[in-house]
């Protein structure tokens, strides 16, 4: 049946996923040399108990979220992701919802840049994977679930960030990323999840309600960061959206000048990781 198959396809692809290839620790005794349940279970967002139900053909019929989460954790190539799917009792999502599908280019790119913070998210604005450089600098994003990991909603409900902006620059901010919502929504007009999280914001925050209102369309620009560590304290950083056409991915990218204190300190923060000194 399905579910058997299912279960035996995240197995196989488990097993074929290295820890430290996934941005986890390799140490300590394993029995192979692939992903533990619970580790497949932390990189997409779901129990452990719904890995091994799945695994063990105990569920069926997961949601799309959790299909292309599982996706990208097992970091399956386009025709794996297909294939997961129909597993999957689904649908791929066609071309006028929102992608959420992170290219084996993209994922190769996020490999290599180990000693830079780097995130990508969807055009919607949504966290989809982080290196543990970005982990480390701005806190660990796996413990972001449902419309958390939206950027729109996090800066909005004023969730806790180590970001730090001056009010000018926050309005701006602010400015952009209704208007790149607005922008993602026109261009994605089945997508269900965007007017869920409108209207989940517009109830929540009247600042984006009036915004929203005013109709501002446009895009996010890239501008400087000011960021403020619990162990190196402040740093100003240049933080690059870059714009991956295949898949409409947004990659942000933060760096310092060589040579500065800043550049010191991201350094610093790359041997601490996301340990406490405390």
């Amino acid at each position: 049946m399905a579910a058997t198959e299912l279960g035996q396809a995240l197995r196989r692809w488990r097993d074929r996923v290295a820890p430290d290839a996934a941005g986890l620790p390799s140490g300590g005794h394993r029995r192979a040399a692939g992903l533990r349940r619970e580790e497949l279970a932390l990189l997409a967002g779901i129990s452990v108990d719904y890995v091994t139900r799945l695994e063990q053909g105990r569920a069926v019929n997961p949601s799309v979220q959790v299909v292309e989460a599982l996706a990208r954790a097992l970091r399956l190539s386009g025709d794996e992701r297909t294939y997961l799917f129909g597993l999957a009792g689904q649908v791929p999502p066609g071309p006028d919802v929102v992608p959420a599908f992170i290219t084996p280019s993209v994922q190769r790119l996020l490999d290599r840049l180990v000693d830079t913070p780097v995130a990508v998210s969807d055009a919607a604005m949504t966290l989809l994977v982080t290196n543990p450089m970005y982990a480390a600098l701005l806190g660990d994003p796996s413990v972001l679930r449902g419309l958390e990991r939206n950027g729109v909603w996090r800066n909005f409900t004023r969730m806790p960030s180590r970001v730090r902006h001056t009010p000018e620059e926050w309005a701006a901010f602010e400015t952009g990323m209704v208007a790149e919502l607005r922008a993602t929504a026109a261009r994605y007009p089945a997508d269900r999840h965007i007017p869920l999280l409108v209207r989940e914001l517009r109830s929540r925050s009247e600042r984006f309600a009036d915004l929203w209102d005013a109709g501002v369309v446009g895009r996010l620009t890239a501008s400087r960061k000011t960021i403020e560590h619990p162990q190196v304290g402040t740093l100003t950083l240049d933080c690059d959206l870059l714009r991956v056409d295949e898949g409409d991915l947004h990659i942000l990218v933060y760096s310092a000048e060589p040579g500065t204190e800043d550049a010191e300190k991201l350094r610093l923060i790359s041997v601490l990781g996301t340990q406490s000194l405390v």
